[in-house]
């Protein structure tokens, strides 16, 4: 093998190895995991006032406006265990009870989910306007599940 043939051999090499490492050696530090609210209810001491993000589904009739500043409060569950969550900001347009959500914030030594983000799952259930017209409806998707895939 020529020189020539050696330093082309050695350039890919270096090349392919950071393209490598730029694809996969963050990939695990770029993961967003969440928590749900029964594994938020189990939170030792340690986790109070740490940011996380907890996903669950909102909860009917649950949610109130704030009347001393923008924001609101409500519940978010898992089926399994429900959390009050006190938000301040302006709510995602596809906010709603009744629909998954993802809030990022901390959770307090008063058993609180203080909020500063809302993450709104939308549906993923597209229908054509003239389907919708005709009172036709898709069947609806268990939300946990689809988060935790």
């Amino acid at each position: 093998m020529g020189r020539k043939k050696i330093g082309i051999l050695v350039s890919v090499l270096i090349v392919g190895g950071a393209l490598g490492y730029l694809a996969l050696g963050n990939f695990g530090e770029n993961l967003v995991y969440f928590f749900t609210p029964t594994e938020v209810k189990a939170f030792s001491s340690d986790y109070y006032q740490k940011k996380v993000r907890v996903g669950g589904m909102v909860v009917k009739d649950s949610v109130h406006a704030l009347t001393e500043k923008t924001g609101l409060t409500f519940e978010l569950t898992d089926g399994e265990s429900t959390i009050p969550v006190a938000f301040e900001g302006i709510p995602p347009d596809l906010f709603k009870e009744g629909q998954g959500a993802v809030v990022e914030g901390y959770w307090t030594h008063g058993h609180q989910f203080q909020s500063h983000m809302i993450m709104a799952k939308h549906s993923e259930d597209y229908m054509p306007m003239e389907l919708k017209r005709a009172g036709v409806e898709l069947p609806k998707k268990d939300f946990m599940k689809s988060l935790q895939q």
